[in-house]
């Protein structure tokens, strides 16, 4: 009987593992191309070329990103569809889905530190 329940939580463990984490590998890879495409340009590495203490480090979006704190997807994708400033909005350019995945992208590097 252990040996059948070892057995049983090896498989589920297994499937967990398998079906789970390549679905969340493409979102980010999705959002990493639309990165790539669309922000890297002044965004590179996380940074920020035009003002330069406006970084997309994590610091950075917690001070200067409305309620960052309490939604930091929502708060990033706010700024990605409106802009601000010098940050032209991309809610014409990009399709929700890919606004959803560059937030995404965004999120886990500045939670990594980029």
């Amino acid at each position: 009987m252990r040996i059948f329940l070892l057995i049983l939580l090896l498989a589920i463990a297994l499937f967990k593992l398998t079906f789970i984490r390549p679905a969340l590998a493409a979102e980010i890879s999705n959002g990493a191309k639309i990165f790539e495409a669309n922000c890297a340009s002044c965004h590179i590495g996380g940074g920020n070329i035009l003002i330069t203490e406006k970084t997309l480090k994590k610091e950075a979006l917690s001070k200067y990103l409305k309620d960052y704190d309490s939604d930091s997807i929502e708060a990033i994708i706010h700024q990605v569809q409106n802009g601000k400033n010098a940050m032209p909005a991309f809610k014409d350019k990009l399709t929700s889905q890919e606004i959803l995945d560059l937030a995404a992208y965004v999120f886990q590097n500045a939670e990594q530190g980029w």
